[in-house]
């Protein structure tokens, strides 16, 4: 299947200067693939003659002439700015010109335009930031990250759903597990939210296996772990800030004399070996769930490699046939429900 993806070449702290050269590294690497640069077009040219690479067959420019900030408020960027090269790559999805779209920009305007632009499928009352963690057994989906901080046991319900139909789809697993998050694994803990939505977790037909605690994202414990947008946005800013917090205690300790820089030196090998599996770049890119156009969000700090693993989420999504799978599985529940 030929996948064509919308690139909002100018959202990100880095801009073009990352957003374009990882566009063409994924050319490189992927087949059947094709880009569009949305962005303004005199600067996006200009970075592909720097790359020597303006004669590309498989890239395009669309051209926009405002760019949304990272700090710009969602209701702003989506009144006031619609030649945005981040509302121009996703009215490029929504009128099927690409599958798919990539955006390194400000998350809240992403959200804003994207359900505005594409509004949410059947059945989906809420869409959900969907993202994929490291874990002792492989890596875990976690949904949702931040867009929904109030969520009822049906919202749940449906981030369960479309969790497992994200897995099932771009890694061919038939049952995804799904765990919902919680603060202990019995049924009685939690509040009235969270033991509603066990409830229908239970009876939906899906493989839920219970509840989970925070640490059970990093164990691998389920495929997928479900929570608000509250409590998963504090999980998340709460792993990001102990990795740091583990990284910068290491670097202090094998610089602290010479002895400890020899140290170091011998433990080198291992210690990359470590750096390339926990390495966040290649966990890079959320998915918004939920809604009727696939859209992936990059971190705004994404260097070349991080962003271009943002584009190889949208491509496999797109092949998977993510939304059409949701569309099912949600008709299913409906008619069971019925």
């Amino acid at each position: 299947m030929d996948v064509t993806v919308a690139i909002d070449c100018m959202g990100g702290d880095y801009g073009p200067h990352v957003t374009v050269p990882a566009a063409l590294d994924y050319l490189q690497r992927g087949k059947n693939v094709n880009i569009i640069l949305v962005g303004r077009q005199e600067v996006i040219a200009a970075e592909l003659r720097k790359l020597k690479a303006d004669g590309e067959p498989r890239l395009a420019v669309r051209h926009a002439s405002e760019v949304v900030s990272m700090h710009e408020a969602p209701a702003t960027a989506l009144r006031s700015k619609k030649e945005s090269s981040m509302r121009v790559a996703v009215n490029l999805v929504k009128d099927g010109t690409a599958h798919a779209c990539v955006s390194a920009g400000n998350t809240g305007a992403l959200m804003a335009i994207s359900r505005f632009v594409l509004k949410t499928l059947a059945d989906i009352e809420r869409p959900a930031i969907c993202s994929v963690l490291p874990a002792l057994q492989g890596h875990t989906y976690v949904l949702d990250l931040g867009a929904n901080v109030d969520c009822t046991a049906e919202h749940l319900l449906q981030f369960g759903v479309m969790g497992s139909t994200l897995v099932s789809s771009v890694e061919n697993k038939p049952q995804p597990s799904i765990g919902l998050l919680n603060i202990g694994a019995e049924d009685i803990k939690g509040n009235e939210v969270v033991k509603g939505a066990a409830e229908l977790l239970r009876a939906s037909g899906l493989n839920f296996y219970g509840n989970v605690e925070g640490d059970d994202i990093y164990k691998g414990t389920t495929d997928v772990v479900v929570c608000d947008g509250f409590v998963g946005n504090v999980a998340l800013k709460a792993s990001e800030g102990l990795a740091q917090m583990l990284s910068t205690y290491l670097h202090d300790e094998f610089n602290r004399n010479v002895l400890t820089r020899l140290a170091g030196a011998v433990a080198l090998p291992v210690l990359n070996a470590f750096k390339r599996r926990v390495d966040p770049r290649l966990y890079n890119g959320a998915s918004l769930l939920g809604l009727r156009g696939i859209v992936v969000k990059s971190h705004g700090a994404a260097d070349r490699l991080s962003f271009r693993v943002a584009i190889g989420r949208a491509v496999d999504e797109a092949r998977g046939g993510v939304l059409n799978h949701i569309t099912e599985q949600m008709s299913v529940l409906q008619e069971g429900v019925a």
